[in-house]
């Protein structure tokens, strides 16, 4: 029988839920800003969807603090790992600069065009379809980073109806959940269980590759036939088209950059150093650059980071949630819970539990990425592509429920595919 949760746990997993409710309901904090101009700044901040864990994980410090001393709460955030939220922050930075924009346009729009359909339907495939495939190489971070941003300047900028924003970001966010899924280590709730269970990338192809890729290129499929008359005659901008050329040499120092980070992941001394050399490379070749986006960046490390405060504590009741359902079970089981919390933490805590048949760490892993797309908390890319697209939706916000309803379908095809075939 597991033992009683401490006063720690259940005030962590309250502040847990009342931060996750606080993510649906970031639209009041914004309105009621505009009503009481004198605490707008405030009011804005709580507002912020990547400010809100980050804002309850230091909650949960202070309450540790009263509860257990100052020095448990600093040994408690000393012991935590906060290589994701780091890794996040320093490949994003480098995967939304100019050089390696211009290389992802040039190769989607070479692909787009030799599609049939008219205006913008062959990229908007691409984007949905063969980029997050992308991200089984240079990891889910980099594909959602890459993606959004095309999304948002070549698509999003040229005007789209709410519906079908909504879809494009349900899409995109299951897609890339499950197009990470072809190696071993470029999807956060593969590489969590990966040297543990060894897994390797030719087993996830075996296992996972064709319900991944079948289930992406439905999706991206399904959503650019049903969106086709308003894609018809949307005309992508050509704006970020326009700019000036970046010499090769640039473009290569970029693309090193991003596979030195992608290839030292697991090591954040090595890919923030990486990280540092290559802003300094930035700054000296400057008239190549677009602004870097590195509050986008910092916010997205500070959510996740706040998911790793808080998430820690939940393990006395997502262990025994997770163990407690059969081999068959715990796909769905697994799916629903990642709405809640971050997939790789699922993931994580089942490498942890002795004994688990083949079956059941693949329908756990499966589930988890099934689901990476019903919120923004369930994937760690996930907020990436928010702070990203948020900015094509009116008034900079996207509503929790909104981004749920463009998700359903999408993961019930991925759902479909991964239990068929």
């Amino acid at each position: 029988m597991p033992s009683a949760p401490s006063t720690v746990e259940l005030l962590a997993a309250i502040l847990f839920a009342v931060a996750l409710a606080h993510t649906f309901a970031t639209g009041v904090f914004q309105r009621l800003a505009h009503r009481f101009p004198r605490h707008a700044g405030s009011l804005h901040l709580l507002g912020e969807v990547e400010v809100v864990f980050g804002f309850w994980a230091f909650v949960l410090l202070v309450g540790m603090g009263l509860i257990q001393g100052q020095g448990e709460a600093i040994a408690y955030l000393e012991q935590q790992r906060f290589t994701e939220p780091l890794f996040v922050f320093a490949v994003m930075v480098i995967a939304a600069t100019r050089p390696v924009l211009a290389l992802v346009r040039a190769g989607v729009d070479a692909i787009a065009r030799r599609l049939p359909g008219r205006g913008a339907a062959g990229l908007y495939f691409v984007c949905l379809g063969l980029l997050p495939l992308l991200g089984s190489l240079i990891t889910e971070v980099a594909a959602m980073t890459v993606a959004a941003l095309i999304l948002r300047e070549r698509l999003f900028a040229a005007g789209l109806s709410a519906r079908l924003r909504y879809a494009t970001l349900g899409v995109l966010f299951v897609n890339v959940s499950i197009g990470g899924t072809l190696t071993h280590f470029a999807a956060p709730p593969v590489l969590m269980v990966a040297a543990a269970w060894g897994w390797d990338t030719p087993h996830m192809l075996a296992r996972f590759g064709a319900p991944a890729v079948v289930a992406v290129l439905l999706n991206a499929g399904l959503a650019s036939l049903l969106f086709r008359r308003e894609l018809a005659v949307i005309a992508p901008s050509t704006a970020p088209a326009r700019a000036r050329p970046v010499p090769p040499g640039v473009t290569l120092v970029h693309v090193a950059s991003l596979a030195a980070v992608v290839g030292a992941s697991h090591h954040p001394v090595l890919f923030i150093g990486v990280l540092l050399l290559f802003l300094g490379f930035a700054e000296a070749y400057e008239r190549h650059q677009d602004q870097l986006i590195l509050r986008e960046a910092l916010l997205v490390g500070f959510f996740l980071a706040g998911l790793v405060v808080l998430g820690g504590p939940q393990r006395w009741w997502l262990e025994p949630a997770l163990t407690q359902l059969t081999a068959s079970s715990v796909f769905y089981g697994a799916g629903l819970l990642t709405a809640i919390t971050d997939n790789a933490a699922l993931t994580y805590l089942g490498s942890l539990v002795p004994h688990l048949s083949p079956a059941f760490r693949e329908s756990l892993v499966a589930g988890a990425v099934v689901g990476g797309g019903l919120t923004v908390v369930a994937n760690a890319p996930n907020p990436a592509g928010f702070a990203i697209l948020r900015a094509g939706f009116p008034d900079q916000a996207i509503r929790p429920l909104g981004l749920l309803a463009g998700a359903l379908a999408p993961t019930l095809v991925a759902v479909a595919a991964f239990r068929l075939l």
